[in-house]
């Protein structure tokens, strides 16, 4: 009976880590595609790191409502949230500031010409 109850126990942490998993892929797989595929070759490394950077806060926000209980091995939802950090911040390093600026409406041209002075 001990026995038995310990593999349901096992069993039912692996559904629930299959499930977060699940949800983390489709939170990032769904929305990366789709910005890949509508939005304009010079929005998409914007678009990503504000993608990726709110993947991170509903990571970080399911980590804290599980109070670290949620563990694969040694890799808990605080490593995953820092990861999807860490790629929205290399997003943001490799886009230029024309695009974001270009992403909230304001012209590049406008832009540049007021960090020169003019």
């Amino acid at each position: 009976m001990i026995a038995s109850h310990a593999s349901w126990n096992r069993n039912a942490r692996w559904r629930e880590t299959f499930c977060i998993f699940a949800l983390l892929s489709i939170l990032v797989a769904a929305p990366a595609l789709s910005i890949i595929l509508l939005l304009d070759s010079q929005l998409v490394l914007p678009v990503l790191s504000l993608l990726f950077f709110s993947d991170a806060m509903i990571t970080s926000l399911l980590a804290l409502a599980k109070s670290g209980t949620a563990t694969v091995g040694k890799i808990s939802l605080w490593d995953i949230a820092g990861a999807f950090t860490m790629i929205g911040c290399a997003a943001a390093i490799f886009g230029e500031p024309d695009q974001v600026a270009l992403l909230f409406g304001e012209p590049a041209g406008q832009h540049s010409d007021a960090a020169a002075g003019g």
